[in-house]
């Protein structure tokens, strides 16, 4: 038996409690890691408040990443005593996730922990800062560089917007920041950003085209703001598009695509293919600052992750929190 967060479904909703689960009712996989450390992302707030249909099967152990140590293997690549790393995969969705003190996952879905990085750092960083590089990676092979001209971050307080201005300052570009937060403007600033505005500017019906204001984004927003982003683009410009925080529309038009050969990059974390995650964890690795990492980061225990979940979906929870298993 381990100590896990177990998601039941109940005649209308779900229910989400810190309790014991039994070792045996673990599901499928090749190796299985105890679990040293986790986060919490948007995702895992709409799983343990039941805000949103995140599970599709129950019981559920919440959590969609984690990092820890190997204890059984019968993977080829993997032994025990390997420090891993695993994001997304349908866990805490699909299949038994990260808020447990142990996992059993497939080995093809786990990434080698990079060397000098710790596990702690490692879900300081998460699926959010993980989604953020998954961006900053297809803005580079679009071949956008600093010299193009600015780059915009939605949600710029929260974990992909922290990790994706402290990433993009560090490799040199114009940051502008955007947030609904202005009291979080010093914050910002000390992660690099260059600008701040505030989310107002980008909420408002959007323009067919708008002033060429950036020559691309990093969106966890949607929405409005998305379409408002795509209208500011400068020709030949790309928004990477990662969240849906305020929604899953896109009142947009075909202007932006058309008259300024403005792209729009998906980024899906969950699925992304086993190499493009190396690549991702990798310049991770060389390209945040360790120390503003250590700066926007929280320390909770598993016993709080369920009212942080509904502090992350208020918008109430600034940079990144790690979540302390053992």
């Amino acid at each position: 038996m381990f100590k896990a967060i177990r998601i039941d479904k109940a005649e209308k909703s779900t229910t989400a409690a810190l309790t014991r689960f039994d070792e045996a009712e673990l599901m499928e996989g090749d190796v299985t890691v105890e679990v040293e450390w986790s986060t919490l992302n948007y995702k895992d707030g709409l799983a343990v408040t039941g805000k949103a249909p995140v599970v599709r099967r129950f019981p559920m152990i919440a959590g969609i990443d984690f990092a820890g140590t190997v204890e059984q293997s019968s993977h080829p690549q993997w032994k025990a005593g390997d420090k891993v790393i695993c994001n997304g995969w349908g866990m805490g969705e699909t299949h038994l996730g990260a808020y447990a003190e142990k996992a059993r996952v497939k080995g093809d879905w786990l990434v080698r922990l990079p060397e000098g990085m710790s596990t702690r750092e490692a879900m300081a960083i998460g699926t959010a800062g993980y989604t953020a590089m998954l961006s900053v990676l297809a803005l580079e092979k679009h071949g956008l560089t600093p010299k193009h001209g600015p780059i915009v971050v939605t949600g710029a307080a929260g974990g992909v917007g922290s990790v994706a201005t402290a990433v993009l300052s560090k490799l040199g570009y114009h940051v502008i920041a955007s947030t609904g937060r202005l009291s979080e403007a010093d914050y910002l600033k000390g992660l690099g950003a260059a600008e701040v505005i505030d989310r107002s500017e980008l909420s408002g019906p959007a323009k067919p085209l708008a002033k060429e204001r950036w020559a691309g984004g990093i969106d966890s927003v949607g929405s409005t703001t998305l379409a408002n982003l795509l209208s500011m683009t400068k020709y030949g410009g790309a928004i990477a598009a990662c969240g849906l925080a305020a929604g899953m529309d896109l009142p947009s038009s075909v202007a932006p695509f058309i008259l300024r050969a403005v792209c729009l990059l998906g980024i899906d974390s969950v699925m992304c293919p086993i190499g493009l995650r190396k690549a991702a964890w990798s310049r991770l690795a060389s390209d945040l600052d360790r120390t503003k990492l250590a700066e926007i980061t929280h320390e909770i225990g598993l016993d709080e992750v369920i009212g942080a979940g509904a502090k992350i979906l208020a918008g109430q929870v600034r940079g990144r929190i790690v979540v302390k298993i053992r």
